[in-house]
């Protein structure tokens, strides 16, 4: 996947004359330590990371950790003190104000917490407003906002004004305004969380739904870890101005690596995050014969498989001991018919409520999307990776 976005030892001091600041960070001063010594506020202290085109990318951490000053330096609203901003291999930090303005209308999007709409002008004239400084024709523009508030869900609202408007569809403005311009990167700063809790289900359940058509990359500002789970496909979480963890959700979840990655792990739900393909054994043909196909732990490990017929469709599942029956030149085995299959997406908490009722306990079959067996699953597997407390290795994924 190619990285629409980079960002390499990026720096943040609110100061006019960061240098010293700066050569204590990088001889390994902390954020503290520079304030107390300076005086100086530190908001981002050497951070990297890369952001795949297509991603929702979440940047989640405690109040002060640096999550809104790093959005705020991609576009350069706040300058930053040291370091690059990669887009698509385009430093932004060198830009000059024409070079600059050119990023903010054409690539870069921003949805605020607190909507930042034009009160006195109609849902559909701030839709239009980027389009209008970009010098699109009123016709044009008119034409794409329509289009845009269409795929939000708001087209009958258009000619309204803003206050006419709940919480929800107010931000769903913001978001039109930003997708109106089609930039190649979305930045989301803590969009959804001055919304009423179910508005705010929505608006993220409206966000996966647009993300599926649309496949914007986007950077989504978060405190609010359930949420960075439930949007992201990866995630990098911050203190103290650094980045201290990054990777999948599911990573992060089993290995936070610090006891503050930890904290906001604990009361995840695990059986609603995991799905059947990152916790099955995988399997492969471990041995061929007239009646069949036997599919086998591809570790070579002991344990309970499938039988497939010549066609690969599965005939039913089959025991350790009959497996190593047959691998021994014995009669290939009859298998039992009762069985049950989940696709690899699955969530557990779905698999653990069928397990026992559809397959009599045996090992369940993990599917591809074109209906092959990949792996298995049994309840042991289940269970541990629901109610596993999570590793505190720093493994990155």
């Amino acid at each position: 996947m190619t990285e629409r976005l980079k960002i390499e030892h990026l720096y943040k001091v609110f100061t006019d004359k960061p240098e010293k600041a700066l050569a204590m960070l990088k001889a390994g001063k902390s954020k503290s330590e520079v304030q107390e010594t300076l005086g100086h506020v530190v908001g981002l202290d050497d951070v990297s990371l890369s952001v795949p085109s297509g991603a929702m990318y979440m940047i989640m951490g405690l109040s002060g950790s640096g999550k809104s000053t790093l959005a705020r330096c991609i576009n350069r609203l706040n300058e930053p003190s040291a370091g690059k901003i990669l887009l698509d291999d385009q430093d932004i930090c060198t830009l000059d104000e024409a070079g600059l303005r050119d990023v903010r209308r054409n690539r870069i999007s921003m949805v605020f917490q607190h909507f930042a709409l034009l009160p006195n002008r109609r849902v559909i004239e701030n839709v239009e407003f980027g389009l209008k400084l970009r010098g699109m024709s009123a016709a044009e523009r008119r034409k794409r906002a329509e289009e845009v508030l269409n795929v939000v869900g708001l087209a009958r609202w258009g000619y309204h004004m803003p206050h006419e408007l709940s919480g929800g569809m107010r931000q769903r403005v913001g978001l039109a305004r930003a997708l109106a311009t089609d930039a190649d990167v979305l930045i989301m700063d803590e969009a959804f969380s001055a919304l009423d809790p179910l508005i705010r289900t929505e608006m993220q359940d409206e966000l996966l739904r647009l993300q599926r058509t649309l496949n914007k990359t986007i950077l989504f500002i978060t405190h609010d870890f359930q949420e960075a789970l439930k949007l992201g496909t990866r995630i990098a979480i911050m203190s103290e101005g650094k980045l201290v963890r990054e990777g999948t959700p599911q990573s992060i979840v089993l290995e936070p690596g610090s006891e503050y990655v930890a904290a906001f792990t604990r009361e995840v739900d695990r059986g609603r995050l995991f799905d059947a393909g990152s916790v099955m054994t995988s399997l492969s043909a471990i041995l061929r014969g007239p009646n069949g196909i036997l599919m086998g732990d591809a570790s070579g490990q002991p344990g309970p498989g499938f039988m497939l017929d010549a066609d690969e469709r599965i005939l039913g599942t089959v025991t350790a001991s009959e497996i190593e029956h047959a691998r021994g030149g014995g009669a290939m085995p009859r298998p039992d018919t009762h069985f049950m299959c989940v696709p690899a997406a699955t969530k557990l908490v779905d698999v653990a409520g069928s397990y026992q009722k559809d397959n009599n306990g045996g090992p369940i079959g993990v599917i591809d999307d074109t209906g092959r067996l990949i792996g298995r699953l049994e309840a042991g597997q289940i269970l541990a990776r629901i109610g596993a407390a999570g590793a505190m290795g720093a493994r990155h994924v």
